[in-house]
């Protein structure tokens, strides 16, 4: 199998740019939990958000993203999203799809995700917030997006998301 190149942070940004979108990101110590985050986010305005790389027994990948405070029930899911049973992806497929480590996952991986391999699932309220905060493929940074441009990118990945009421 051969090693295809996943987009740098670098790429990301060139990407974000060449669809005129406007980010801010705020450097700090690397943040491996929502916990470990909410003590180096600082001031840094928006919703600070959680990513759950998933799998489902058929085999079908998911990232759901929310609120980093929301309880996301692994149980109950399924049923809200039409997935089979889920539990998390492995640290070997997370790099294999999205080209990032464990700890560092975040949607704006979904550039590396060319075939389209995962469904995306986003928190309801969050998409109505207006500045989104997520990883920019690395655990000690975060990136500041307005949300209809997170919108605006994520269909530029290919990625069509079902907004669900987590």
């Amino acid at each position: 199998m051969s090693e295809r190149k996943m987009a740098t942070e670098e790429d990301l940004m060139a990407f974000l740019a060449e669809l005129g979108i406007e980010t801010t990101t705020t450097n700090h110590p690397p943040a491996f939990t929502v916990e470990q985050g909410n003590a180096v986010w600082g001031d840094i305005p928006g919703v600070h958000c959680k990513n759950l790389f998933l799998k489902d027994a058929k085999g079908k990948l998911w990232l759901v993203v929310a609120p980093g405070e929301r309880r996301i029930d692994l149980k109950a899911l399924p049923k809200q999203i039409g997935s089979a049973r889920l539990s998390f992806g492995s640290a070997d497929l997370l790099r294999e799809v999205l080209g990032v480590e464990p700890g560092s996952v975040t949607p704006f991986a979904l550039i590396n995700d060319r075939e389209g391999r995962v469904s995306v699932v986003l928190d309801g309220w969050m998409m109505r917030q207006d500045l989104l905060n997520y990883h920019p493929l690395r655990n000690d940074a975060t990136t500041t997006i307005a949300a209809e441009d997170f919108r605006k990118f994520l269909r530029a990945t290919g990625h069509v998301p079902e907004i669900v009421e987590l």
